[in-house]
């Protein structure tokens, strides 16, 4: 059964009219005729019938009308899948936190998709805990990770290391000493979902000084700077996220933490040649 055949009857069943379908497909309306009749003795049944002046599908027309849409939606859907191998193209979904987002990936994914215009970004705001799992279900190609992370089903690629700080606003910190800030402040948290929480109790194990009171602010970055500029709480934050509020004055480092956050890529190892997820990975590497 020749496809050119089936191509045929599917623009004949769609005009319903053997003279406008031959000229959309170039054909002459007797070679467009031979053709039908092809594929009819072909099928051993009639696809068409003349009702007074009209052309309509018989039974079996309607019937394989149905099949041959199915089969050039399916060959039109395995010419573009072909065609995305040859390079990156459609659409490259990534997950990250809020942070992550508005200060490194905005301006990141304009170069990335200067150089590849065929590829659609759609960025995903979650939190590391989030994100790891997105990529897990494939609701995302690549995620933007700040956590300790190692499964073997996963490539991870490295791109920063940063200190993290217990810090308090530093209008709190005229008003009040660092034990009154630990004593009448609570410690403003993450979400226990949230990678960072991890270093959190760390750091809480090791410690002397034991928050009074815990308030969870949510799983992001932003929320928790928030908070400690408003003179709500202090706080466990990564020195990126805090670079302009130290240098401006308006955020105190009440002390160091021993555990710093590793910033990473990862996706699944058995995408790892896809084009979308191999170029960005690559750049993302340098340009980080």
């Amino acid at each position: 059964m020749e496809l050119r055949n089936l191509k045929t009857f599917q623009v004949v069943a769609e005009e319903l009219n053997l003279t406008k379908a031959a000229k959309k497909l170039g054909y002459t309306q007797p070679t467009l005729t031979l053709q039908i009749q092809s594929l009819e003795k072909e099928l051993n049944h009639t696809l068409l019938t003349r009702i007074g002046k009209k052309t309509q599908l018989t039974a079996a027309g309607k019937k394989l009308k149905d099949h041959v849409d199915k089969l050039f939606s399916q060959i039109e859907e395995m010419e573009k899948d072909m065609e995305e191998l040859h390079g990156p193209a459609g659409i490259l979904t990534i997950a990250a936190s809020e942070f992550y987002i508005r200060h490194h990936l905005t301006s990141l994914i304009s170069a990335y998709m200067g150089m590849y215009p065929a590829v659609r970004v759609s960025l995903l705001p979650l939190n590391s805990v989030h994100a790891i799992q997105s990529v897990k279900d494939h609701v995302a190609d690549i995620a933007i990770i700040a956590s300790h992370f190692k499964e073997a089903d996963m490539m991870q690629t490295f791109l920063e290391e940063e200190q993290t700080f217990l810090v308090a606003s530093s209008r709190l910190c005229k008003e009040r000493s660092i034990e009154e800030i630990y004593s009448q402040y609570p410690f403003l948290s993450y979400d226990r979902d949230c990678s960072f929480s991890t270093i959190i109790d760390r750091y809480f194990k090791k410690s002397e000084q034991q928050p009074q009171s815990m308030i969870v602010v949510g799983g992001s970055d932003e929320t928790i700077k928030r908070a400690v500029l408003n003179g709500n709480g202090y706080a466990i934050l990564g020195e990126n996220v805090i670079k302009n509020e130290l240098e401006e004055g308006s955020i105190t480092i009440l002390q160091p933490v021993s555990d710093p956050v590793i910033t990473s890529a990862i996706h699944l190892k058995v995408r790892s040649e896809e084009p979308n997820i191999h170029t960005f990975r690559q750049f993302i590497q340098e340009a980080w």
